[in-house]
């Protein structure tokens, strides 16, 4: 897990310095950062994501590499939705609901056509990798 926390910093950092520009595997990608409060620590996490934006909404999927189970910050947002966003040079507070059925798989094809490493993490694991839409409430 520390091995993560230190990989995930150093894509923080980078995200922070480049107005929200990620070079290596993610170059080119929209990131986000998002900042979760812990469901069972109250702590405040960030995270950087891969996201899709769609107009007022950004999209961001609990793949985890296609582990077997939900990232920690999924099941954070499901005990508290309310997030910080971080999108570019622009900080917001969001409203974070999963999407389901077709709307979901919709949204998820398009991550795929645009990401096929997506893909990949969808056919690594047995469970529906969640979207999570994140409405800007400030």
């Amino acid at each position: 897990m520390a091995e993560m926390n230190d990989f995930n910093a150093g894509i923080i950092e980078e995200f922070r310095t480049n107005h929200g520009k990620v070079g290596g595997n993610f170059d080119g990608a929209p990131m986000v950062l998002i900042t979760t409060t812990g469901a069972k620590s109250g702590q405040k996490r960030t995270n950087p994501l891969v996201s899709q934006p769609v107009g007022d909404v950004i999209y961001i999927f609990a793949s985890k590499g296609g582990a077997p189970s939900n990232p920690d910050w999924y099941y954070n947002l499901l005990a508290h939705p309310e997030v910080e966003v971080e999108f570019g040079d622009d900080t917001f507070s969001a409203v974070a609901s999963t999407v389901e059925g077709p709307e979901r798989d919709r949204i998820y094809a398009k991550q795929v056509e645009v990401f096929p490493g997506f893909g990949d993490y969808e056919k690594a694991t047995d469970r529906v990798i969640p979207v999570v839409e994140l409405r800007r409430t400030s």
